[in-house]
C-alpha cells in the first residue's frame, strides 16, 4: 500500500521537541485523530496498549506505533521526523527519530498486518531512511513521502 493511501500531508510533521515517548504517542494521536478532543485520548490510549504488549521500535532509529480501533472506517497514518530521538526499548537499542504511526479499523486485521510488512520493508531500506532524514523541510519530507513520481530510495536524483 503506497503510503500516500495512508498518510495526508496535514498528517505529517517534524516535531522540534518529542519529549518522551508517551509524548510522541500523544501527538501521534492527535495527529490521526485530526485533533478530536473525542478521538485523540481513546488513539493515544490505544497507541499506548499496543507498546506495553512490546516494542513497536523496528530498529535503525524508526518505530511504527500502531492500533486497531473503530474509529475510522479507513486505515489511516501519520508522520513524525523527531530533531531528537527518543527512547522507544527498540530492540536494537537505538532511540526513534522516526515514527510512522497509524490505526487500522478493527476488522481490517489481515491487512493491518500486510500495511505493517510493507511498512518495515520501506524502512529497512537504509537509503530511504537517509533520504526522510536529511529532507531540508517539510515540503521535501512530504514529497518524499506522498509523491509516487518521488525517485526511489538509493536511487539518485
Amino acid at each position: 500500500m503506497p503510503f500516500s493511501d495512508l498518510l495526508s500531508a496535514d498528517r505529517i510533521v517534524m516535531v522540534v521537541a518529542p519529549g518522551s515517548r508517551d509524548v510522541v504517542l500523544d501527538s501521534a494521536a492527535r495527529l490521526l485523530a485530526g485533533d478530536s478532543p473525542t478521538l485523540t485520548p481513546l488513539l493515544a490510549h490505544a497507541l499506548r496498549d499496543r507498546e506495553q504488549l512490546g516494542s513497536t521500535g523496528i530498529g535503525h532509529g524508526v518505530a511504527i506505533p500502531h492500533a486497531r480501533s473503530t474509529a475510522f472506517r479507513e486505515p489511516r497514518a501519520a508522520f513524525l521526523r523527531l530533531s531528537h530521538p527518543v527512547d522507544f526499548n527498540a530492540a536494537d537499542g537505538q532511540p526513534v527519530d522516526l515514527v510512522f504511526a497509524m490505526c487500522v479499523p478493527d476488522q481490517q486485521v489481515e491487512q493491518h498486518l500486510q500495511t505493517l510488512a510493507g511498512l518495515v520493508e520501506r524502512f529497512a531500506d537504509a537509503g530511504f531512511r537517509d533520504a526522510v532524514r536529511q529532507a531540508r523541510d517539510l515540503t521535501q519530507l512530504r514529497g518524499l513521502l506522498l509523491d509516487p513520481a518521488a525517485p526511489a530510495a538509493g536511487a539518485a536524483p
